[in-house]
């Protein structure tokens, strides 16, 4: 593949979950529009952030002027998007995989490192 044919990437590293509404959002926000520009997106939740993945939490999450957070993360999902879920992270907080989302992927620090290392920028909330 060719540098003109190679598609951009973006991770956007997400560390606030259900206690802080908009911080919690707005990854899904940039995901979104990342993937609407045909960029590659990749949502790490890592920290409370993980809670964000848990089918019944993610629901309940409302941030004023900003889209529900289930609508976002739905569209992300469906639109390509990646959820990479911090394995350690929902060890400590006893959230199993059949916990999560469709398509939130459990992970361990080296493949988040790969990920940041591939994208072409990397944001944090």
């Amino acid at each position: 593949m060719s540098e003109e044919e190679k598609n951009e990437k973006i991770v956007i590293i997400a560390t606030h979950g259900p206690e802080d509404p908009e911080r919690a959002t707005l990854p899904f926000v940039m995901g979104n529009a990342a993937l609407a520009l045909d960029v590659e997106a990749t949502v790490v939740l890592q920290g409370t952030a993980v809670l964000l993945a848990v089918i019944d939490c993610y629901r309940h999450v409302f941030a004023g002027g900003l889209p529900p957070l289930k609508e976002l993360v739905d569209t992300f999902i469906e639109l390509g998007g990646r959820i990479l879920v911090c394995g350690p992270c929902i060890k400590e907080r006893q959230i199993t995989e059949e916990m999560l989302v469709n398509m939130a992927e459990v992970s361990a620090a080296g493949k988040v490192v790969m990920a940041t290392i591939e994208a072409d920028a990397v944001l944090n909330y």
